[in-house]
């Protein structure tokens, strides 16, 4: 896949030989590549002027199999880039009674393309590694907290030592400081990616621990870096960053994990029920039509 800076060379180098209508489009594109990498071709039509037919010769003219490979390029170069405040200004565009429709669709079609892109024998090693790890760190800052916060809840349900590495009052490489051979780090992040879990996946790469990187894509700072990279789509709609596909292969992990240790979670899990039912921890059916 090109990167941001050939794309953009692409453009303004079409504009020499391309008609008056396609250098319309690309002129638009360079100057306003934010909103344009989520435009319909019939949208983008709209906005500079020209028919939809005209975007989707322009897309062919520069190299592509059509309009969706061209926007799909683009989405690759903003993701990375994009402010909040640009983020915010992308769902403009959207009727507020597409909203709900759009939002949903889209969290269907990343989960779609999480599952063709994944690679089996990837998300296999990353099993073992975790389950022969002395301890397992999990990191997740900023919006990716919630989904360590969840992995980490399961994943005690299947090993015995487990470190959810936080913000809070001591800092991310304190929490980490005793890592080393043997240990493994679980780092997630999604645009705009964390200098804080890039920084700490680094320390605890140099103190010898196996890195799994939970991410979008392989130009993600993170797939450089870890030792195995599972990758789900993000693409999001707003200032709100999709999370449904990561979550959902973070519940992919956590079942293949305890499948992995059947015996052990369920005596575990038999001990808990004792203990939750005991102290009244959920709902009992006793209480449960109250």
């Amino acid at each position: 896949m090109e990167n941001s800076q050939e794309l953009i060379q692409r453009l303004n180098q079409s504009g020499r030989k391309l008609s008056k209508s396609h250098r319309r489009i690309a002129e638009c594109i360079v100057a306003h590549y934010d909103k344009a990498a989520f435009m319909t071709a019939s949208r983008l039509g709209e906005y500079v002027g020209v028919s939809e037919s005209t975007v989707v010769r322009f897309a062919s003219a520069l190299g592509y199999e059509g309009y969706p490979q061209l926007q799909k390029a683009l989405q690759e170069l903003v993701r990375h880039r994009l402010t909040a405040s640009q983020r915010f200004e992308m769902s403009s565009d959207i009727d507020q009674g597409q909203v709900l429709h759009r939002v949903l669709k889209a969290d269907i079609q990343n989960i779609r393309a999480t599952i063709d892109e994944m690679d089996p024998s990837v998300f296999d090693k990353a099993v073992e590694e975790i389950l022969s790890a002395k301890t397992v760190y999990v990191l997740g800052q900023r919006a990716s907290a919630p989904l360590a916060q969840f992995l980490d809840h399961y994943l005690r349900y299947v090993l015995t030592d487990v470190v959810l590495v936080s913000s809070g009052i001591s800092d991310v490489f304190e929490q980490i400081s005793r890592i080393g051979e043997g240990d493994l780090l679980i780092g997630i992040s999604f645009p705009r990616y964390s200098t804080r879990t890039v920084d700490a996946m680094r320390f605890a790469k140099d103190r010898g621990a196996c890195l799994v990187a939970l991410t979008d894509g392989p130009l993600s700072p993170l797939h450089t870096m870890a030792d195995m990279c599972l990758m789900a789509k993000s693409d999001m709609a707003s200032f709100a960053d999709s999370l449904t596909a990561p979550m959902s292969l973070i519940n992919a992990l956590i079942v293949a994990l305890g499948r992995r240790r059947k015996e052990q979670v369920s005596a575990h899990f038999d001990q808990l029920e004792t203990i939750w039912s005991e102290y009244n921890v959920y709902l009992g059916k006793e209480t449960a039509n109250v």
